[in-house]
């Protein structure tokens, strides 16, 4: 049995996560998928759209989508389905997580590494995260699960974006991309995103092409690590270096707030020693782990001819040989971290330290 793909949804409360689930359960895509709702007291799935009744845990769906109510921990939930599945009693191509509006959705997303029955059945496909555009500013400030769920996402939909102007949009779509750099982001109306937008998006995949926007890495050109967060880069109005880390700067919409979960970037041409980067990061995750949302990376390695795949999600991490170096290519490293209130400059000097 091939591994069935898993996406979880993500967002803070009213971003619109059950409006977008039902537009993608409504519709004739021919997909069957199985929607996980790891509910909180808030509004499950709406029954106008489910035709049994909800005591049930798993409810089959008019269009032979099912859904399940989480009512015992998520491995337990996935592990059924899988064996459900097996044994040709329920029928699924991919399945839907929708976490809870206050969810971290690390600890989802580690459940299909930690766990090898998982492992063997599922695919951690992606996280998406939606975003409230009129109310992203608040939570973004005042709770921390708002941002952690920016941090952890693979791709971000701004929801009521006509309920703002063009610059609070323009404002809101700069903090993301400083928070993660990795998240391609789209302003949607929910009635329209297309499902090429929100499955097989391959998000974890090892050998899926890093993608960090190349603007966000050439606005800090000059700086020797290009490392970007708020505080190290040029055209603020107070000196280069000087820490920013009070909300009321004037300086450009790029930097209103010194929000704690930011992204840097780091970069060599020269290749990496295996071991001691396996060292580093190693102690890295053990001190950090809990902190660090999302890294991930192309790297270049003494010792083989293949590009190395790197990513980790908290204090899990793994590596996978991509694609051989092609004739000619520049050879190089190029790997981004996001967390919170991580140490740059000791992540980046061990990093260096690691190299040939």
């Amino acid at each position: 049995m091939s591994l069935i793909p898993a996406t979880i949804l993500t967002g803070f409360l009213g971003s619109g996560k059950t409006t977008l689930l039902k537009r993608v359960l409504a519709e004739a895509h021919g997909q069957k998928i199985a929607v996980i709702e790891n509910e909180f007291g808030e509004e499950n799935i709406d029954s106008d759209i489910l035709v049994s009744d909800t005591q049930e845990q798993i409810i089959q769906m008019s269009n032979g989508c099912i859904c399940c109510t989480i009512r015992e921990d998520l491995r337990a939930t996935l592990q059924m389905l899988a064996a459900k599945k097996r044994k040709g009693l329920l029928e699924f191509e991919r399945v839907v997580i929708e976490t809870t509006g206050v969810a971290d959705p690390g600890p989802v997303a580690q459940t299909f590494f930690m766990d090898d029955e998982i492992a063997e059945s599922f695919l951690l496909d992606s996280i998406l995260t939606l975003v409230d555009a009129k109310h992203a500013e608040a939570q973004l400030n005042d709770r921390q699960e708002a941002r952690r769920q920016v941090g952890f996402a693979d791709q971000i939909f701004i929801s009521k974006s006509d309920l703002v102007s063009p610059e609070q949009l323009d404002d809101l779509m700069h903090r993301l991309k400083h928070m993660n750099p990795r998240a391609p982001q789209k302003a949607v109306h929910f009635g329209e995103v297309a499902l090429s937008e929100v499955f097989d998006l391959r998000g974890f995949n090892l050998n899926a092409k890093l993608d960090i926007d190349p603007d966000f890495l050439k606005e800090d050109d000059h700086d020797h690590h290009h490392g970007h967060d708020h505080d190290d880069h040029t055209g603020h109005d107070h000196a280069p270096g000087e820490a920013c880390n009070h909300p009321s700067h004037g300086h450009g919409h790029h930097h209103h707030h010194d929000d704690d979960v930011k992204s840097f970037v780091f970069k060599s041409e020269r290749p990496f020693d295996p071991a001691k980067l396996e060292d580093f990061l190693s102690a890295i995750v053990n001190i950090y782990g809990p902190r660090m949302l999302r890294y991930k990376g192309v790297l270049y390695m003494k010792g083989t001819d293949r590009k190395v795949i790197f990513q980790g999600v908290h204090q899990l991490m793994g590596s996978d040989l991509g694609p051989q170096w092609a004739e000619g290519e520049a050879r190089g490293s190029k790997m981004v971290f996001i967390g919170i209130d991580l140490p740059k400059d000791i992540l980046l000097q061990g990093m260096e330290q690691s190299l040939v």
